[in-house]
């Protein structure tokens, strides 16, 4: 049996699918199939696949199935995907999925086997929710395998930066796109799935679907409304029948819906400049963010804005930046000078 497992959409649906021989295959496969009825978005389906994509050959070459994993198996896994240099949050995406594919063939929990570390009940701390302390914690008896995600500070772009990119876009489509993620922080599918109808011209109104299916309607600045206009009237091909708002505007496939490689190109291009190197689609959402919070938005609406399903994805934005931390300091600093001047040699 080979070891190479791949995934890729199928059928009219473009439902993702694992392509292989096996029953291992099959069962994940029809775990697929479970989530695509439970309503999961495609994007959740196709990340579920790519894990199985990893998971499926290296018990393969362990001669494992999926009902007998464990804890300490997975131990192995974790090992080689830290070989393989998979980032944390990967790493624990993956085990997640080995779990869920043990629990939907068996039906029942995976056991943890000898020789596992996993953190324990108490590892965030008894009393309340660090961050925001609304919420009481209560210990779990059982901790999953997981690897320690180190903390990390959202770097936004520079406005020079956001300037020579923008500088750079000569059609109003494009402009549009970048002021959509920099004055609206939609992320890159959002952006895409937007349809004509999604623009409120009345009251400045945008509708955006995000993860999950969940919608939520964002106002919009008054140059990204002109932009959109100028894209609608002077550039959007009137011959497509296509109700997405943007579309592709040159070669063969002009007139239809822009699609994810399309997007990708547009900044891959233009990061080819060193100045423009970390100018890419969710660096702008993070400039948003960030722009926000420095703002004095507070928390619960910035993350209604973004989308955020939890409030702690949206502290990373609150949480100062190296930047940040600079300017205080050179202020702060800059006092504390003034009140020594005299004092200090």
């Amino acid at each position: 049996m080979s070891a190479n497992v791949c995934a890729r959409p199928v059928g009219e649906a473009r439902a993702f699918r694992l392509v292989g021989d096996g029953a291992d295959v099959a069962e994940a496969n029809a775990f697929l199939r479970s989530l695509e009825l439970r309503g999961l978005s495609p994007r959740t389906v196709r990340a579920y696949a790519m894990d199985f994509v990893k998971l499926l050959p290296w018990l393969r070459g362990r001669a494992l199935t999926a009902r007998e994993l464990t804890d300490a198996a997975l131990l192995d896994f974790l090992r080689a995907q830290r070989e393989a240099a998979a980032q944390p949050r990967s790493i624990n995406r993956r085990l997640t999925t080995a779990r869920l594919l043990h629990r939907f063939v068996t039906g029942t929990e995976m056991t943890r086997g000898l020789g596992v570390s996993t953190p324990a009940p108490y590892f965030r701390g008894r009393g309340r929710e660090h961050n925001l302390g609304l919420h009481v914690i209560r210990p779990r008896r059982r901790q999953p395998l997981r690897v320690k995600v180190p903390r990390t500070l959202i770097e936004p772009l520079a406005r020079e930066t956001v300037r020579s990119f923008l500088e750079t876009c000569r059609w109003y489509r494009d402009l549009a796109l970048v002021h959509l993620m920099l004055l609206c922080g939609l992320r890159s599918h959002e952006v895409l799935a937007l349809r004509v109808e999604d623009v409120s011209t009345a009251d400045n109104r945008l509708r955006v679907r995000g993860k999950g299916g969940k919608e939520r309607a964002l106002p919009m600045p008054t140059l990204l409304l002109q932009l959109l206009r100028d894209y609608q009237h002077l550039e959007r091909p009137e011959a497509s029948k296509s109700d997405r708002l943007f579309l592709a505007l040159k070669g063969p496939s002009r007139g239809s819906p822009m699609s994810a490689e399309g997007l990708r190109m547009l900044f891959r291009y233009r990061r080819r400049n060193p100045e423009l190197t970390r100018a890419n689609a969710h660096r702008f959402r993070h400039t948003f963010g960030t722009d926000m919070a420095r703002a004095g938005v507070r928390l619960h609406v910035l993350q209604r804005m973004m989308g955020h399903a939890h409030a702690e994805t949206t502290l990373q934005y609150v949480n100062l930046s190296m930047t940040d931390v600079h300017v205080e300091y050179r202020r702060a600093m800059a006092r504390i000078q003034r009140r020594y001047k005299g004092v200090v040699p």
